[in-house]
């Protein structure tokens, strides 16, 4: 990506073909061999690892990461939480709440809340913990909480 100023827009990267299955490709299995992965696409070796270090340096790979069981670590109680907070507390809130560790994304949104905030706790009541601190912040005016019961699909999006 590149910041234009002076048209006040960012220009965003272009992708084809072989990009896209190279992401695609990660996105599944980012323990995937560059080896593997010129074999499967059907390119050479070093295209791949030319591809993969210009997309790692425009940011659009950011991490490689593993895909984590958390019921299993007993991570059982996972959570959307809608935030209403007052004016001009907004990036305040975001950025303390952020830096909980149960806590692995936090956005801005539309509608009736501010931020949503998703996490996984190991219990009722470590969650009750936690929405109890938040809500002695003086800038949240009402959380509403969601417990996620089922997990029907979570992936990444493909190209």
């Amino acid at each position: 990506m590149e910041w234009r100023p002076e048209l006040n827009i960012v220009i965003r990267m272009k992708i084809d073909e072989t990009d896209r299955k190279i992401i695609n490709a990660f996105s599944a299995d980012s323990k995937v061999t560059l080896r593997k992965l010129a074999q499967k696409i059907g390119v050479s070796f070093v295209t791949v690892m030319n591809r993969v270090k210009r997309l790692e340096k425009e940011g659009v790979i950011r991490a490689y990461t593993a895909k984590i069981d958390y019921e299993k670590l007993g991570y059982d109680t996972h959570v959307i939480i809608d935030v209403r907070i007052s004016k001009g507390k907004l990036f305040e809130l975001e950025k303390k709440i952020a830096m909980v560790s149960n806590i692995y994304a936090v956005y801005d949104t539309t509608g009736g809340s501010d931020a949503t905030v998703i996490g996984r706790f190991r219990s009722t009541k470590a969650l009750d913990s936690f929405l109890k601190t938040i809500q002695t912040y003086d800038f949240v005016e009402k959380t509403t909480t969601k417990l996620v019961l089922n997990t029907i699909k979570e992936s990444q999006v493909r190209l």
